[in-house]
């Protein structure tokens, strides 16, 4: 079994900062993709950011400059550092992993269980 832990978010201000995490766990060989989607309520669901094993990242165009997705290989841990927060960046945040749980295995997706981030003007 495969487990994504997300935790911080919460309320931020509009300028603001906030930084999320995700941790996977169990059975795991190897991590190849990691990533960030969000959804607001009346939106569609979004790719905010990606970074691969080898450590190459790429983001949506409306975070750019502002979200750095890092990961901490050895913890198989993602980060998203959110600066200059905008209100329109509220929305329940989503981290994945594509994991193979075995040597030559294929990789699956696996998801967090979701942290709502709200941003206040």
């Amino acid at each position: 079994q495969v487990q994504l832990v997300q935790s911080g978010g919460g309320l931020g201000q509009a300028g603001g900062s906030l930084r999320l995490s995700c941790a996977a766990s169990g059975s795991i060989f190897s991590i190849k993709a990691m990533g960030w989607y969000r959804q607001a309520p009346g939106n569609q669901r979004e790719l905010v950011a990606a970074i691969t094993d080898g450590g190459t990242t790429s983001y949506a165009d409306s975070v750019k400059g502002r979200f750095t997705i890092s990961r901490d290989n050895a913890k198989n841990t993602v980060y998203l550092q959110m600066n200059s927060l905008k209100p329109e960046d509220t929305a329940v945040y989503d981290c994945y992993a594509e994991v193979r749980k075995y040597s030559g295995s294929p990789y699956y997706r696996y998801w967090g269980q979701g942290t709502q981030v709200t941003v206040s003007s």
